[in-house]
């Protein structure tokens, strides 16, 4: 296979629109919860992940499984999980069966935060794909991440 093979540019071609398409709706969403709610994308998305949490067997996630939800490293996700903390957002503590397992937790006034934040998040997603479905090399990836079936 050479770099002008067509299945290869092809390829390349459809990771460029799925990269443009995922920098668009990340981007405005961005700028949406910046400026409804002091949130970054990042912040939004561990509040929402950790909000989900729950008490039955596997309910609460160890933080590499947080890391793998939010798609950043362990040490960045560390990083943002003391941010929100010191923000008043979440609260850490030690696992009750291994005291070397910390868990995270969404406060009250994180959980009031996310609450407020998600019309606005579910807004600003639905308002850049309807952007990208305008641009014809796009509107097939807006297709396919709208349709039923794509989420799982």
């Amino acid at each position: 296979m050479t770099a002008t093979d067509t299945a290869l540019t092809g390829l390349a071609q459809g990771w460029c629109a799925l990269s443009l398409l995922h920098g668009r709706i990340e981007g405005h969403i961005e700028r949406a919860l910046q400026a409804g709610h002091g949130l970054s994308v990042r912040e939004y998305s561990l509040l929402d992940v950790l909000s989900r949490q729950h008490d039955g067997e596997g309910g609460h996630l160890q933080m590499k499984q947080v890391a793998d939800a939010v798609v950043l490293s362990q040490s960045a996700t560390t990083r943002l999980v003391s941010r929100l903390e010191d923000r008043g957002l979440l609260t850490r503590y030690l696992c009750p069966t291994d005291r070397r397992g910390i868990y995270t937790n969404v406060s009250e006034a994180g959980l009031r935060l996310l609450a407020e934040a998600r019309p606005t998040n579910n807004a600003a997603l639905r308002e850049a794909l309807d952007e990208a479905a305008k641009v014809p090399e796009l509107a097939v990836l807006v297709r396919t991440v709208e349709s039923p079936g794509s989420a799982a």
